[in-house]
């Protein structure tokens, strides 16, 4: 293999990394990862605590361009994520379809599926708005919301039923 061939393989590779399933992220932005029941847990350097269902579709994000994480896109499946609260910082983004859940610092799940954005907090408070516009809540522990392409975004306290099934699915 030439040099100029092996420097586009190597490349292409990377670029792979960079997007698909949970597999292929923990290279990206100083994350680790062990396999987790149900998924897998990065761990970032920023003390950001990612755990994915199995199967889950996501991309790791670098608004910034500091070499961490802030900001993930998730197309499919669930994410619990835990972002520790830091003075004056950046907020943490997830994107979906559907929606944009920032934060500061809080631990909550992000579940994307059949055209619909589930959001739920389990500690800290989530604002929850549609990249196009149209609506925004603010989630604070026990709250969800179910996001679809159109209608009202309605605060609602998820029963325990709902919130114990959607933590089995991330090994919780």
């Amino acid at each position: 293999m030439t040099t100029l061939a092996r420097a586009g393989w190597i490349a292409f590779a990377s670029l792979c990394l960079l997007a698909g399933s949970a597999a292929a992220q923990p290279a990206n932005f100083g994350c680790t990862s062990r396999p987790t029941a149900g998924g897998q847990t990065l761990q970032c350097a920023t003390a950001i605590t990612i755990v994915t269902e199995d199967g889950a579709k996501f991309e790791l994000r670098d608004r910034n361009r500091d070499g961490r994480v802030d900001s993930i896109e998730l197309s499919h499946k669930a994410l619990l994520i835990e972002v520790p609260k830091k003075p004056g910082g950046n907020r943490f983004n997830v994107i979906t379809p559907q929606a944009i859940a920032a934060v500061r610092g809080t631990k909550w799940t992000v579940d994307a599926a059949n055209g619909k954005t589930s959001v739920f907090v389990v500690d800290g408070s989530v604002n929850v708005t549609r990249p196009a516009g149209g609506g925004q809540v603010v989630l604070g522990p026990g709250d969800g919301v179910d996001v679809e392409a159109t209608g009202e975004l309605i605060i609602k306290r998820w029963p325990p039923a709902r919130v114990a099934a959607l933590m089995a699915r991330l090994g919780q």
